[in-house]
């Protein structure tokens, strides 16, 4: 008999619905089988187990659309139930499929890397949810044309990382007053933006579905703010390091902040919290991306980009809850249902029948990065020692509890 749990006391929250009411889920083995306000309002049937939320939040099981898989896999699945994350999507070449505690998905690669197209309808079989190539900007007008077309009649979408490459080559932080500063070369914010309106018109010629990830300028969202107006399926991301750190954060040479693309200076930081507010950008994605110490302490110019993020994902998020720059709905939404939707999972809602992918917590927990206590090996995060509030608490993946920060 599949065992059956009760949340009870939970502050039950939709944003596909818009619910937001205090109330009782029941999963039944794999799947939620019932929820709402009134559930089991004259107590619990015998035979169910009762887990007691008092008042937490429970929500969708987070899903994290961008990460890069560390060498050791089952530390990154770690790290990701402890943020709350309950489905991850790595880049290419992916992650071992079938570890547990959380569900881990996979994008193709859409090149070859010599300027030919990737095995698509190989991946797109093996279960491919997009296509991309990472880290590394399809760069190619003519390449990223056929990518375009391919994807189209395999029904994926293409997500790009937006860098002009001839514009950023060599680059190592951005273009401005603290590259100068610091006495490094500078990554314009054109970088981005160029190669995203060269993109929209190919997605003007084919129709194809296109994603833009890590947003990090204002020009940036601006054109795609337009180019969703116009009624283009295009749809992109952005991860916490861009709407919650600035350029100033690399100052003293910390390699720890260095990011492709790179951060930003205020204003592009405003901006990014302003596509969020209006729904210009769909998703935030962790952009995990582990390194060993001894790719980030060196030199700045020698440092790998990246930072690890499923831990502090959720945290992040729930800053512009608290600053009053976002409604709760509305971040969570960035978090379960949007990129559910954008790469074609059947998760992210709460709803009868669903998977019982689910995340508890306590959006007052108050505490402190501390990338000593991380589940993941890498320790490379700039957000290290940052007081932040609310914290997953339990992380539930097909009925199972697969974290419980308080057990």
């Amino acid at each position: 008999m599949a065992r059956r749990i009760a949340y009870r006391n939970a502050r039950l929250l939709d944003p596909a619905t818009g619910l937001d009411a205090t109330g009782t889920l029941l999963t039944d083995g794999e799947a939620i089988a019932d929820l709402g306000p009134g559930l089991f309002a004259d107590g619990v049937p015998d035979g169910i187990e009762v887990i007691d939320l008092g008042g937490q939040c429970l929500a969708p099981g987070l899903i994290d659309m961008r990460v890069t898989a560390g060498s050791r896999e089952e530390a990154t699945r770690e790290a990701a139930a402890a943020g709350g994350v309950t489905a991850m999507v790595c880049l290419p070449p992916g992650a071992d499929e079938f570890g547990h505690p959380v569900r881990v998905l996979h994008y193709g690669r859409a090149t070859d890397g010599a300027g030919g197209l990737a095995e698509m309808a190989l991946a797109a079989r093996s279960g491919a949810l997009a296509f991309t190539d990472g880290e590394v900007a399809i760069a190619d007008a003519a390449v990223m044309l056929r990518v375009l077309r391919y994807a189209t009649g395999l029904g994926r979408p293409v997500i790009q990382h937006p860098e002009e490459p001839s514009l950023a080559a060599g680059g190592q932080v951005n273009a401005g007053e603290v590259a100068t500063r610091m006495g490094l070369p500078g990554i314009p914010a054109q970088a981005e933006v160029i190669l995203i309106e060269r993109d929209l018109r190919l997605v003007e010629l084919t129709g194809a579905r296109y994603h833009v990830a890590h947003v990090s300028t204002g020009a940036s969202v601006e054109v795609i703010r337009d180019a969703k107006r116009r009624g283009l399926p295009v749809s992109c991301d952005t991860a916490p390091a861009y709407f919650a750190l600035t350029e100033t954060d690399v100052i003293g040479y910390r390699t720890v902040a260095k990011l492709s693309p790179p951060l930003r200076g205020e204003m592009d930081r405003r901006a990014i919290v302003e596509g969020l507010a209006d729904g210009t950008i769909d998703a935030v994605a962790s952009d995990h991306r582990p390194q060993p110490d001894d790719r980030k302490d060196v030199p700045f110019a020698d440092a790998a980009c990246g930072i690890v993020g499923l831990e502090t994902l959720l945290p992040l998020v729930l800053e512009l809850v608290h600053n009053g720059k976002l409604p709760l709905l509305r971040a969570l939404a960035a978090l379960t249902c949007n990129p559910a939707d954008l790469v074609g999972l059947p998760l992210g809602r709460l709803a009868p029948g669903n998977a019982a992918d689910l995340t508890v917590f306590d959006p007052d927990r108050l505490w402190r990065v501390d990338v000593a206590r991380f589940r993941s090996r890498a320790r490379n995060s700039p957000f290290d020692r940052r007081p932040v509030t609310g914290r997953a608490t339990r992380t539930v993946v097909s009925g199972n509890t697969v974290f419980n920060l308080d057990a």
